[in-house]
């Protein structure tokens, strides 16, 4: 049987008031999970005041509104915890590079630097899943009968779904590939491999575990 022994990491989800910190967007929620062998083990959300106005599109969108960060902590405040929570614990996110850009620079501000390294659910779930309609979020918890209260479009519970997607995607390379053990770093590589080329990447892995197991 393959083992179900997986490392720790913490998936997280900001909620933003729009897609570009580089043009002055800011972070208004973060949302984190810590997983430890495959189990949600500690938690982190808070709302942030961004010090600029949240657009009636981002309202709707995340229901997150100006009157609600109005009396939240500010972005640096959150930023300094979160960073004593995450220490260098490998990170998880749906679509990584969008929350990457954003931690990033909200660490840039208090001038914290990020030693983690960073896993993208959604790259390696259009490598696991390719059957799926989509390969958002959403969809995903969907089309693998996952864990949700129905929420979404908020961090805390889009981090915890994501970790549900995450334990999943572990647990079927394990027994559809027969691995003893997917490692965050087989998860990023496999983010890069070609598509197409998905089941010979992990077939190899399989065969190079057993010459070394």
């Amino acid at each position: 049987m393959p083992s179900k022994i997986h490392e720790t990491v913490i998936v997280l989800d900001f909620e933003t008031t729009g897609v570009s910190p580089d043009r002055g967007d800011r972070a208004i929620e973060i949302g984190a999970v810590m997983l430890q062998q495959g189990t949600i083990v500690d938690r982190f959300q808070s709302l942030m005041n961004p010090g600029i106005p949240i657009n009636s599109f981002i309202e709707a969108y995340t229901g997150i509104t100006n009157r609600m960060v109005s009396s939240a902590p500010g972005v640096e405040e959150v930023m300094e915890k979160f960073a004593e929570f995450i220490g260098d614990t490998p990170l998880v996110a749906h679509n990584a590079s969008f929350d990457r850009r954003f931690l990033d620079a909200e660490f840039g501000r208090i001038r914290r630097p990020r030693n983690n390294e960073f896993g993208c659910s959604l790259l390696a779930a259009r490598r696991i899943y390719p059957e799926a309609p989509n390969h958002k979020l959403e969809t995903l918890v969907h089309f693998k009968n996952l864990q949700t209260d129905g929420t979404f479009h908020r961090a805390l519970a889009d981090a915890e779904m994501t970790a549900h997607l995450w334990s999943r995607m572990l647990e079927d390379l394990q027994q559809s590939y027969g691995l003893e053990h997917v490692s965050f770093d087989l998860m990023c590589a496999l983010c890069k491999v070609p598509k197409r080329k998905t089941a010979d990447f992990l077939n190899r892995h399989f065969h190079r575990d057993r010459r070394t197991g």
